[in-house]
């Protein structure tokens, strides 16, 4: 039989799109020409720049956090929503959407009244939008003139405004979350309530994203001040998969998402699928690398899906949410150990200096070898030496059977279930 090639096409609360990447609501998605050409690069969607009542933005506004060498691998901004004049931005959505009529266009929204809200959402959809995402994450600017996170950070407002959105639309609404709560299920249940279609998350998180230690400003510097930003960029992955997660397992949740956050590549894109989005959203590896990036994602996310025999989008979506739990349910009796491949060991004893001074000390030079020795009575498998290696599979995290039945804290806890014996009495 053919092994067929799978399908990319996805649907994210009722947005149809040919593949799961979308251009998030920034600066690569300002302009018309802008979303035209990455439409050709292959990009599935793309989510308009911020519309509403035109700003002025300073100047400068950037900033990238450098970190082993690595630059950009977090970055912040403080720029606001457009500034270019709404005539324009619905004038060019009219002609992206005659130039790609199979490639969704959402239009990012933040106004003030719902009188404002109702306006805007009938000329974006009269531009030609096939969804509209309401920007309620904008951590800085914004939310002073009480938009953005200021409205995201507030289920009752979040709530309302959502229902104004639904009311006057024809076409799906998305809210847009921000992370700078301390827990984002609230405001996934808020957006529902509001009768949302989906939810995109994350928006940016506040911060400062570096300190220029001359003139002891922080930076970007906009003459001899500055203000926090939103950071964003591969850096704040894993603080969006965990909120993407939380709404996806969350029962009384239950609508569709499209994650962002650090996706910079194919496989962010899958963790992304597998822990609840549709849809994918990208913007600073844009920034940093420009629009064909998305090139290698397709590819990368078809190749991966052939090889795991998934057919579609949908069957990846949520995949690997039955196996987020709470620490409780974790099994306490199960234990691994490290072990090196001396064969692959350069030596260069980064897995000694860890363990001895970052973990369990189990780790010990030896004499006539390059490769070090592992006490296994003393080993707890932190995986602390396997992160440290510089060379690929040389330490592997082995289970060995230790003759203990499975059994958690809750386990523990409610029926006296027996535990292994702790390690590390030295």
């Amino acid at each position: 039989m053919p092994n067929l090639r799978p399908s990319l096409a996805t649907n994210t609360g009722g947005i149809a799109s040919p593949n799961p990447f979308w251009l998030a609501s920034a600066p690569p998605a300002n302009s018309g020409r802008q979303i035209q050409r990455a439409f050709e690069a292959g990009w599935g969607g793309a989510v308009w720049k911020t519309l509403g009542v035109p700003i002025q933005n300073v100047s400068s506004r950037f900033g990238g956090h450098t970190i082993h060498g690595v630059r950009g691998a977090g970055f912040t901004n403080i720029e606001l929503i457009t500034d270019r004049s709404l005539e324009v931005n619905l004038r060019e959505i009219t002609e992206t959407k005659r130039l790609f009529p199979k490639n969704p266009i959402i239009v990012s929204l933040m106004v003030e009244t719902e009188s404002q809200w109702r306006e805007i959402i009938a000329q974006s959809i009269d531009a030609g939008a096939d969804g509209l995402e309401l920007n309620f994450g904008c951590p800085h600017g914004m939310c002073e003139r009480g938009m953005g996170s200021a409205v995201g950070q507030e289920p009752a407002v979040n709530e309302r405004i959502t229902g104004w959105a639904v009311k006057y639309s024809t076409v799906p609404v998305l809210v847009k979350l921000t992370p700078n709560v301390s827990n984002i299920v609230p405001h996934g249940l808020a957006a529902k309530r509001g009768g949302a279609h989906g939810v995109s998350l994350i928006n940016t998180i506040k911060s400062i994203v570096s300190v220029d230690i001359d003139r002891f400003v922080p930076e970007p510097r906009v003459a001899t001040k500055s203000t926090n930003g939103g950071y964003c960029g591969s850096a704040v992955k894993p603080i969006a998969l965990h909120m993407v997660a939380s709404l996806a397992r969350e029962k009384d949740f239950g609508l569709p998402i499209s994650g962002i956050g650090g996706v910079s590549n194919w496989r962010d894109a899958v963790e992304f699928i597998l822990l609840g989005s549709s849809t994918v959203q990208v913007c600073t590896e844009v920034m940093l690398r420009g629009y064909g990036v998305v090139e290698d994602m397709i590819d990368g996310l078809e190749e991966y899906m052939r090889t795991h025999g998934f057919t579609s989008i949908a069957q990846m979506v949520g995949k690997a949410i039955p196996n987020f739990s709470e620490w409780g349910d974790l099994d306490l009796n199960y234990e691994t150990v490290a072990k090196i491949d001396a064969d692959k060991c350069i030596g260069c004893q980064l897995c000694v200096a860890a363990c001895h001074d970052g973990a369990h000390q189990c780790i010990h030079p030896q004499e006539n070898t390059r490769v070090p020795r592992i006490d296994e009575s003393e080993c707890v498998g932190c995986n602390l030496c396997q992160i440290v290696c510089p060379v690929t599979n040389c330490i592997e995290m082995v289970q060995v059977s230790n003759g203990h039945a499975p059994a958690s804290w809750n386990d523990f806890a409610t029926q006296g279930a027996p535990l292994r014996p702790k390690k590390g009495a030295h």
